[in-house]
């Protein structure tokens, strides 16, 4: 102790200067929007919990990607994009096996939520859960999901979900909870299912509330209004709903698309290397990365010429400020009989907007409401554009086939508004 005094004394120091890291669980996960964004508020990610294959995958790379990063390789996650290393050899060479782990590949339900509680249990030995958030899939409450088929909209087990959300917080008492839906949610079963939720909330102990946010507000390229329900007990400092903080912004949807390669319909590369982004804009918001190198998802849908001559129609449209409607479209064009609904089936990206259109799943299945402002290009809108609407950064992988990838981007919650979320409550810890 004597001799080593000043060394024992900055080590102490050290110790206690280093910042508590909030833990969290991410229910019903996704591709990792919600997490991506409390990872850069500096919380530790215990688990997540999602049943589809491919999002799983997404997040289980995701994971490794953060890993690499703390410990200095980067590269090796760069070569595992280029397809060099497999990522099951990374995770055995740098022993990342915890994070492989984090990622439970599950549909909760009656069997099994004891069991994935047990094991949420086992990843704290002993330590203190702090946050929960997610949401379960909100088709079941969304007015297009009502809209075209009420009556078995009605008996939809995913209404359901929430219960077994609430049967983790019971068990595993968190200081706080992000319950993340559509606006569909206030209204569904005219509004029985959001009182009911509440109720058993606040018998769970947690005072809640809730707001409708629009993430265009919050700095995202995209109107996406959502319903934030924050949930608090007697352990956090919480004592209302927080403010989070808007953000005040000159750019428009353009800048998000402008320093992408220029394609054609059917042509660009999954994998361009030696990539980087003119944009300074977009690397301060973090979603471009010089250093990356790489541009993944950059490859535009064939489509007919059919569809691009309407594409085409529907830009010139847009540049005198309308949306082009189906029933306007010359006879030739019309492929269906049916002029009185969906007659905004074919839309374009307004690159002078503040936010763009809702980013939805529907995307993996057409790209006729997503057209690509740049009537030269003439296209939909590729997998990697898609994901710049959503703020995910350039070097956010995303595992599966390309119909897979638009779903899960569609699915998430934007992480530039989840770190804006995570920031917020971890001041309430």
């Amino acid at each position: 102790m004597r001799k080593n005094t000043d060394l024992i004394l900055d080590m102490i120091k050290k110790k206690l200067e280093k910042k508590y890291s909030p833990r969290v669980l991410d229910l019903f996960a996704g591709a990792g929007g919600l997490s991506e964004g409390f990872v850069h508020a500096g919380c530790e990610i215990v688990g997540h919990i999602e049943m589809d294959k491919d999002s799983c995958d997404t997040l289980i790379t995701r994971m490794m990607y953060h890993a690499l990063l703390k410990i200095g390789k980067f590269d090796e996650y760069q070569n595992y994009v280029l397809g060099n290393i497999t990522r099951d050899e990374i995770i055995e060479k740098y022993g990342l096996q915890n994070e492989r782990d984090s990622v439970i590949c599950a549909k909760i339900g009656d069997k099994n939520y004891k069991e994935l509680i047990s094991e949420i249990k086992k990843r704290l030995n002993g330590e203190r859960l702090d946050i929960i958030v997610g949401g379960p899939p909100c088709q079941a409450y969304s007015h297009i999901g009502r809209a075209v088929d009420d009556k078995n909209m009605r008996w939809d087990s995913r209404k359901f979900l929430y219960r077994y959300y609430l049967e983790f917080l019971k068990a595993l008492k968190p200081k706080i909870f992000v319950f993340e839906n559509v606006p569909g949610l206030q209204t569904s079963g005219k509004g029985k299912y959001l009182r009911e939720m509440r109720k058993l909330m606040k018998d769970a102990g947690y005072e809640t509330d809730y707001r409708v946010l629009n993430t265009a507000d919050f700095g995202v390229p995209q109107n996406r209004r959502r319903v934030i329900l924050v949930g608090w007990n007697k352990e956090s400092k919480l004592k209302g709903y927080p403010e989070f903080p808007m953000r005040s912004r000159e750019y428009v949807v353009g800048d998000f698309l402008a320093d992408l390669p220029k394609i054609k319909s059917g042509s660009g590369k999954e994998i361009i290397k030696g990539f980087s982004s003119s944009s300074i804009l977009l690397a301060d918001l973090a979603v471009a990365n010089s250093s990356f190198g790489i541009l993944m998802d950059h490859f535009a849908r064939p489509n007919s010429k059919h569809d691009l001559e309407i594409y085409s129609l529907a830009v010139g449209v847009k540049a005198d400020g309308k949306n082009i409607k189906y029933n306007e479209l010359p006879k030739r064009l019309k492929t269906h009989k049916n002029e009185d609904v969906f007659l905004d089936r074919f839309r374009v990206v307004d690159a002078t907007a503040r936010g763009s259109q809702t980013v939805l799943a529907h995307i993996a299945k057409d790209g006729h409401y997503y057209i690509h402002p740049d009537l030269k290009q003439n296209r939909s809108l590729t997998v990697r554009e898609a994901a710049r609407l959503q703020t995910f950064p350039d070097d956010y992988k995303f595992e599966g086939g390309r119909g897979s990838r638009f779903r899960q981007i569609g699915n998430a919650v934007p992480p530039m508004f989840s770190a804006i979320i995570a920031g917020e409550l971890v001041k309430y810890i």
